[in-house]
């Protein structure tokens, strides 16, 4: 599972004006050309159920994966300067395999931000480094709660409950993955494999 997602921005320099195109000087006192040339509208920013449709939607597996990316970047913003500074900070101790510094300043993330789905799952993901699958279940059914179509958080329950042998119940996740981005693949395959396999047992 992918810890933290960072973006590239890239800044582009405005070019001035030749001087052969500057404007003719006017006679003092003349009044100015009040014409302007129409400013373009700036591109809509789609919603988070927008780009979930779009997710739903998508054609190919290279198409879902940019919206899928969008998705994330949106769920990666608390909405608080300091919750997501704190967040940078413990994917960089997890980077580092400091788990339990990770942890730390994941549990003040959440003391700022407790209705954070982003920062349950992400938690999550460190106690499953910790091998503590039971504490990585309880915080990705947060997350859930918090945000039911928080795809990676389903795709990591269903890891988890595969390595306990709940194939049944995993192929419920997986299943809920493909319900919210039809394109993943390797879900997919996962689907293909574990529905024979568990087709026709009791839950």
């Amino acid at each position: 599972m992918r810890f933290f997602a960072s973006a590239l921005i890239l800044s582009l320099s405005l070019l001035s004006h030749p001087l052969g195109a500057q404007e003719p000087a006017r006679p003092r006192g003349a009044p100015k050309d009040q014409t302007e040339p129409a400013k373009p509208n700036p591109p809509k920013v789609s919603s988070l159920d927008e780009l979930f449709g779009r997710l739903g939607k998508a054609e190919s597996e290279r198409e879902a994966k940019g919206i899928a990316s969008l998705i994330e970047r949106r769920f990666s913003r608390s909405g608080s300067d300091t919750a997501d500074l704190l967040l940078s900070r413990a994917a960089e101790a997890f980077g580092k395999k400091d788990f339990p510094l990770s942890i730390e300043l994941i549990d003040r993330v959440l003391a700022l931000q407790p209705n954070w789905a982003e920062a349950w799952y992400k938690r999550a993901t460190v106690f499953y480094q910790l091998d503590d699958p039971v504490g990585a279940m309880a915080d990705l059914h947060r997350a859930l709660k918090i945000e039911p179509r928080h795809f990676n958080a389903w795709t990591g329950l269903g890891h988890i409950l595969m390595a306990s042998d709940d194939k049944v119940r995993a192929l419920q996740a997986y299943r809920k993955v493909l319900e919210i981005n039809p394109q993943m693949d390797d879900v997919k395959t996962i689907v293909t494999r574990l529905t024979p396999e568990v087709d026709g047992q009791d839950l």
